[in-house]
């Protein structure tokens, strides 16, 4: 019996601290356990390229963006907090939601579909409610150049983009 106690503990004690998120969430959910374990690492870790953030505080002004991610996804454990780190260099004061979606990139709200999220992370940028450009996956150099090349208007094709 106390070694069939113990199992039922240990095999819901797993499943409560191997949960992923889904849905919409915050950052602080993002810095809080279990999740801290690798966004602190990546945030901490990350040292954005200070010529290009000093181009790229001006463009964020009056931007809007939604991030789709997967608390399970190591390509969003690492673009994730290293996009905070990022947008706490330079200051952004912008609406910023994140959604987290389960393995087949659906959300409850049916969100991710109507993105036509198939990668995450997908970073998604608004100007005036209207989408400019996004950052499916991984950037094409770095985060903070590919959003300097969108957020300034030149040409951006992320890396699934023909």
């Amino acid at each position: 019996m106390r070694m069939l106690v113990i199992f039922l503990f240990a095999t819901v004690s797993g499943y409560v601290i191997s949960q992923d998120l889904l849905g919409p969430i915050t950052i602080d959910e993002l810095k809080n356990k279990p999740y801290e374990e690798w966004f602190t690492v990546e945030y901490d870790n990350y040292n954005p390229f200070v010529k290009t953030t000093d181009q790229l505080k001006p463009l964020l002004q009056g931007v809007d963006i939604q991030v789709f991610m997967g608390t399970w996804c190591s390509d969003s454990q690492m673009q994730v907090p290293a996009f905070y780190r990022i947008l706490d260099t330079v200051g952004f004061k912008g609406k910023i939601s994140v959604i987290a979606v389960d393995e087949d990139k659906k959300t409850p709200s049916g969100s991710a579909t109507d993105n036509e999220i198939s990668y995450v992370p997908t970073f998604i940028f608004y100007k005036n409610g209207k989408e400019i450009n996004r950052i499916v996956e991984a950037p094409v150099d770095f985060l903070e150049d590919d959003m300097l090349t969108i957020l300034s208007g030149a040409a951006y094709k992320h890396i699934y983009q023909d």
